[in-house]
């Protein structure tokens, strides 16, 4: 009796590694690639603020830039991915099944786990979640608004569009890919001398002591190229959210506009499709946390904008490494992609962080404002989950891991913050390792213990699903599900 458990084990376990882990073999890639607006053409709520802002006009155009891949053996499919990156503050619960079931019939010949959507996090992009969604409150005109459900349904009728013209038009390609360098993001969390941190709080205050974390200014590029080595796309993966200017009242795609006309100018090529990939970057903004007056000075003498600034470091560097890639195009590699289902334990909530959503309800009863309002749904919601801690659920996250070549990519849905990213690629047997947030689903906030001790938002247990014990399972999941593609 025990053997016969002991092999069924054994089988189970077999038949979950061959329907997770696909093998793969190395061979040519075929690769896709389209570009979409996605700005509608009536005024539209803004996204990513507690205030309600309505954008009449577009200040830039906010896109949806996809990438088809996949290798197949003779005439069948092996291993398949479509990934697009849109101008938007996340993807909302519910926004990616929409778009599959919208896309499973266009696409027949498509694995739709394999589709992944993510965003570039710009707080100046349409709503997409209700308007009494759990955590926000808007207060919308009844009349000359484009309702979110109205955005979602333009959304995804476009998204079909840009997947469909990219799957439909991949072909034999190389792949080549390079590590860069600008300095974009800066930690956005001070520390002060009573230990208290605060997002984006004063460095010229006397108690002040330093930023919390780690700062990550790698710029990792994937560049595609057709036959005749002509570049057809470019990934460009950076620890950075697009929220330069995310006060804002219209439209924007924030400093990825800039970095795609400016690409497009350098390289004399209106056509490429420029995919903008937000690395672990929970911790770090472009906002400057000091060298404030030194920075304007110098941009102000180039004459560019802050957002313009932004855009040229970015441009540059990958104009430095163009030459390494166009020089080391990979035209046999293996490609494998993986998607799991991982359960993360919830954030735990503190005892002082109960004691102080119970003072903080009584006040914010009083008001009505969206901020208010917003705090007040929050503040109850962290009571709820102290004190009904056991009947919290786990965190169901989808997670992909793709092989292509000798780099790694793997996706997750929160603000990661830069540590968890750091020890993913530290561990990760890939030569290159990019990570991308706010992928598939949004999972607000991944803080480090030192942030939930220094508390403040983003250490806030408002803005948290997930806690530290939910971060280390994300890395040691990610890690062995990398390490795993590269035994093949």
């Amino acid at each position: 009796m025990k053997i016969f458990i002991i092999r069924s084990i054994v089988f189970c376990l077999l038949f979950y590694l061959f329907i997770i882990i696909q093998p793969s073999v190395a061979g040519s890639l075929s690769i896709g690639c389209s570009s979409i607006d996605i700005t509608p053409s009536r005024p539209v709520a803004l996204a990513g603020n507690f205030s309600t802002r309505i954008s009449k006009e577009p200040e830039t155009p906010i896109i949806a830039a996809a990438l088809a891949l996949e290798s197949k053996d003779g005439d069948k499919p092996v291993q398949q991915a479509l990934i697009i990156s849109c101008d938007l503050v996340a993807i909302r619960d519910g926004v990616q099944e929409k778009f599959r079931s919208k896309l499973q019939p266009l696409l027949p010949d498509m694995d739709m786990q394999n589709v992944i959507l993510t965003a570039t996090h710009t707080h100046t992009a349409p709503l997409t979640m209700e308007l009494h969604e759990k955590r926000y409150v808007y207060d919308l005109p009844q009349e000359g608004v484009m309702m979110p459900d109205d955005y979602v349904e333009f959304l995804i009728e476009k998204l079909s569009t840009v997947a469909v013209n990219a799957w439909k038009n991949r072909k034999p390609a190389g792949v080549s890919w390079t590590l860069g360098y600008a300095v974009v993001g800066q930690n956005r969390r001070a520390v002060y001398a009573d230990g208290r941190a605060k997002m984006y709080g004063k460095s010229d205050d006397p108690q002040f002591r330093g930023l919390e974390g780690y700062e990550d200014h790698a710029v990792e590029m994937l560049f595609f190229w057709d036959n005749t080595k002509q570049l057809k796309a470019i990934a460009i993966n950076l620890a950075c959210p697009a929220q330069e200017v995310e006060s804002g009242r219209r439209i924007n795609a924030d400093f990825w506009h800039e970095v795609r006309q400016q690409l497009k100018s350098k390289l004399n090529q209106e056509d490429l499709v420029v995919l903008g990939w937000t690395g672990a970057a929970g911790d770090q903004s472009p906002h400057l946390m000091y060298r404030k007056t030194a920075e304007g000075r110098m941009t102000k003498a180039r004459g560019l904008t802050r957002v313009q600034e932004i855009g040229r470091r970015i441009s540059n560097a990958v104009i430095d490494t163009i030459e390494p890639a166009r020089a080391d195009i990979r035209n046999n590699l293996l490609f494998a992609h993986t998607v799991r289902q991982l359960q993360l334990p919830p954030r735990k909530i503190l005892k002082r962080e109960y004691e102080e959503a119970l003072k903080n309800i009584p006040a914010l009863e009083k008001k009505t404002d969206n901020y208010s309002r917003s705090m007040l749904i929050r503040e109850k919601d962290v009571v709820h989950r102290y004190e009904d801690a056991q009947k919290i659920p786990p965190y169901n996250m989808e997670l992909h891991v793709l092989r292509i070549g000798d780099i790694a990519i793997a996706t997750n849905p929160f603000e990661l913050f830069i540590d968890y990213g750091t020890q993913i690629k530290a561990r990760s047997q890939a030569v290159q390792t990019f990570i991308i947030q706010h992928a598939c689903n949004a999972g607000l906030y991944l803080p480090t213990p030192r942030a939930i001790e220094g508390g403040h938002y983003s250490g806030w247990p408002h803005t948290n699903i997930a806690g530290p014990e939910g971060g280390q399972v994300l890395v040691e999941e990610t890690v062995k599900s990398i390490n795993e593609l590269f035994k093949q």
